[in-house]
């Protein structure tokens, strides 16, 4: 199962109960943050989680609203006494961008890796999921992330004893190994079933609505989308800006066919995004106004 927070939900600038862009998701002891704007870490404190397991930030873009959070709690997470090892990922210049914010968060007692994106599309495989970066459409460059935690399939008795597999193999032949033994090679399909479906989450902020959008998104357990702006006369700001109105969100996620939908980036005029539910659910029934620390737990669909 995939935990998942909206730590902040603001867009520009912080208000009060309302910090700026930041999600944080957790699975089995790793977790991973989406942006780190400001206010994150006091978020993740509010939540009652904790900064010391984060092993993996990636960031949609360098504007100040999705970033300016990270030197505060870096130090944090050192006076955490945490020692392994974090890895950044983000678009072009990550390195450069983290490093000159560091002048203020210097001599950590963990490494940093970093992982620039330069390619459309990326595929990482990173503590047992896989995380799927892809571009999109704002007046600088930035990305979109899918989570995918993957699920095997089903260990069948019946099935080993069939392929007459020893039962000494059966565990190591469930966790994926290929074993040699006495002249005969053993695979996983010998005792366990085709791969089940897994969890996914999509999360996407400051883009206007693009085909990238609609495609990584596809089949999500849960699109976390951004919604700018509420009011229909800001459609124009939308497009200029290259931000998405509460409608374009919930068209994308219509074209998706995601399960659910919450909303968040709101512009600092947005303070009470519930009032446009009843009309953009007109488009997407199940879209949902985001709000700092909304929380739900991802778990593989019942058998």
């Amino acid at each position: 199962m995939l935990d998942v927070c909206l730590l902040g939900t603001g867009g520009m600038m912080p208000l009060p109960g309302r910090w700026l862009t930041s999600l944080m998701a957790r699975l089995g002891g790793s977790s991973l943050l989406i942006d780190c704007g400001e206010g994150t870490q006091v978020a993740i404190r509010q939540k009652g989680w904790s900064m010391n397991p984060i092993d993996t930030i990636c960031f949609t873009h360098y504007h100040g609203d999705h970033i300016g959070g990270l030197p505060g709690l870096l130090l944090s997470m050192g006076n955490s006494d945490k020692t392994s090892p974090v890895t950044l990922i983000g678009p072009k210049g990550l390195e450069k961008v983290v490093n000159s914010l560091r002048i203020i968060a210097p001599g950590l007692p963990f490494p940093i890796h970093f992982h620039e994106l330069e390619k459309p599309e990326e595929e990482i495989e990173i503590n047992g999921y896989q995380l799927k970066a892809f571009r999109v459409n704002h007046n600088v460059v930035c990305y979109g992330y899918s989570i995918a935690v993957p699920r095997g399939g089903r260990f069948f008795v019946e099935k080993a004893q069939e392929n007459q597999v020893p039962m000494k193999l059966w565990s190591r032949l469930q966790k994926g190994e290929v074993i040699e033994q006495e002249g005969r090679v053993y695979t996983p399909e010998m005792v366990i079933g085709p791969a089940r479906q897994g969890i996914k989450l999509t999360y996407c902020t400051d883009t206007r609505p693009t085909q990238s959008l609609v495609e990584n998104a596809v089949d999500s357990d849960l699109l976390i989308c951004e919604g700018m702006y509420g009011e229909k006369d800001k459609q124009e700001k939308a497009a200029e800006k290259k931000h998405m109105t509460f409608y374009e969100a919930a068209e994308v996620a219509k074209a998706a066919k995601v399960k659910e939908m919450w909303l968040t980036h709101y512009s600092p005029s947005m303070l009470q995004p519930e009032n446009y539910m009843r009309q953009v659910r007109k488009v997407f029934p199940q879209t949902f106004p985001g709000k700092d620390g909304k929380s739900c737990t991802l778990e593989f669909p019942e058998e």
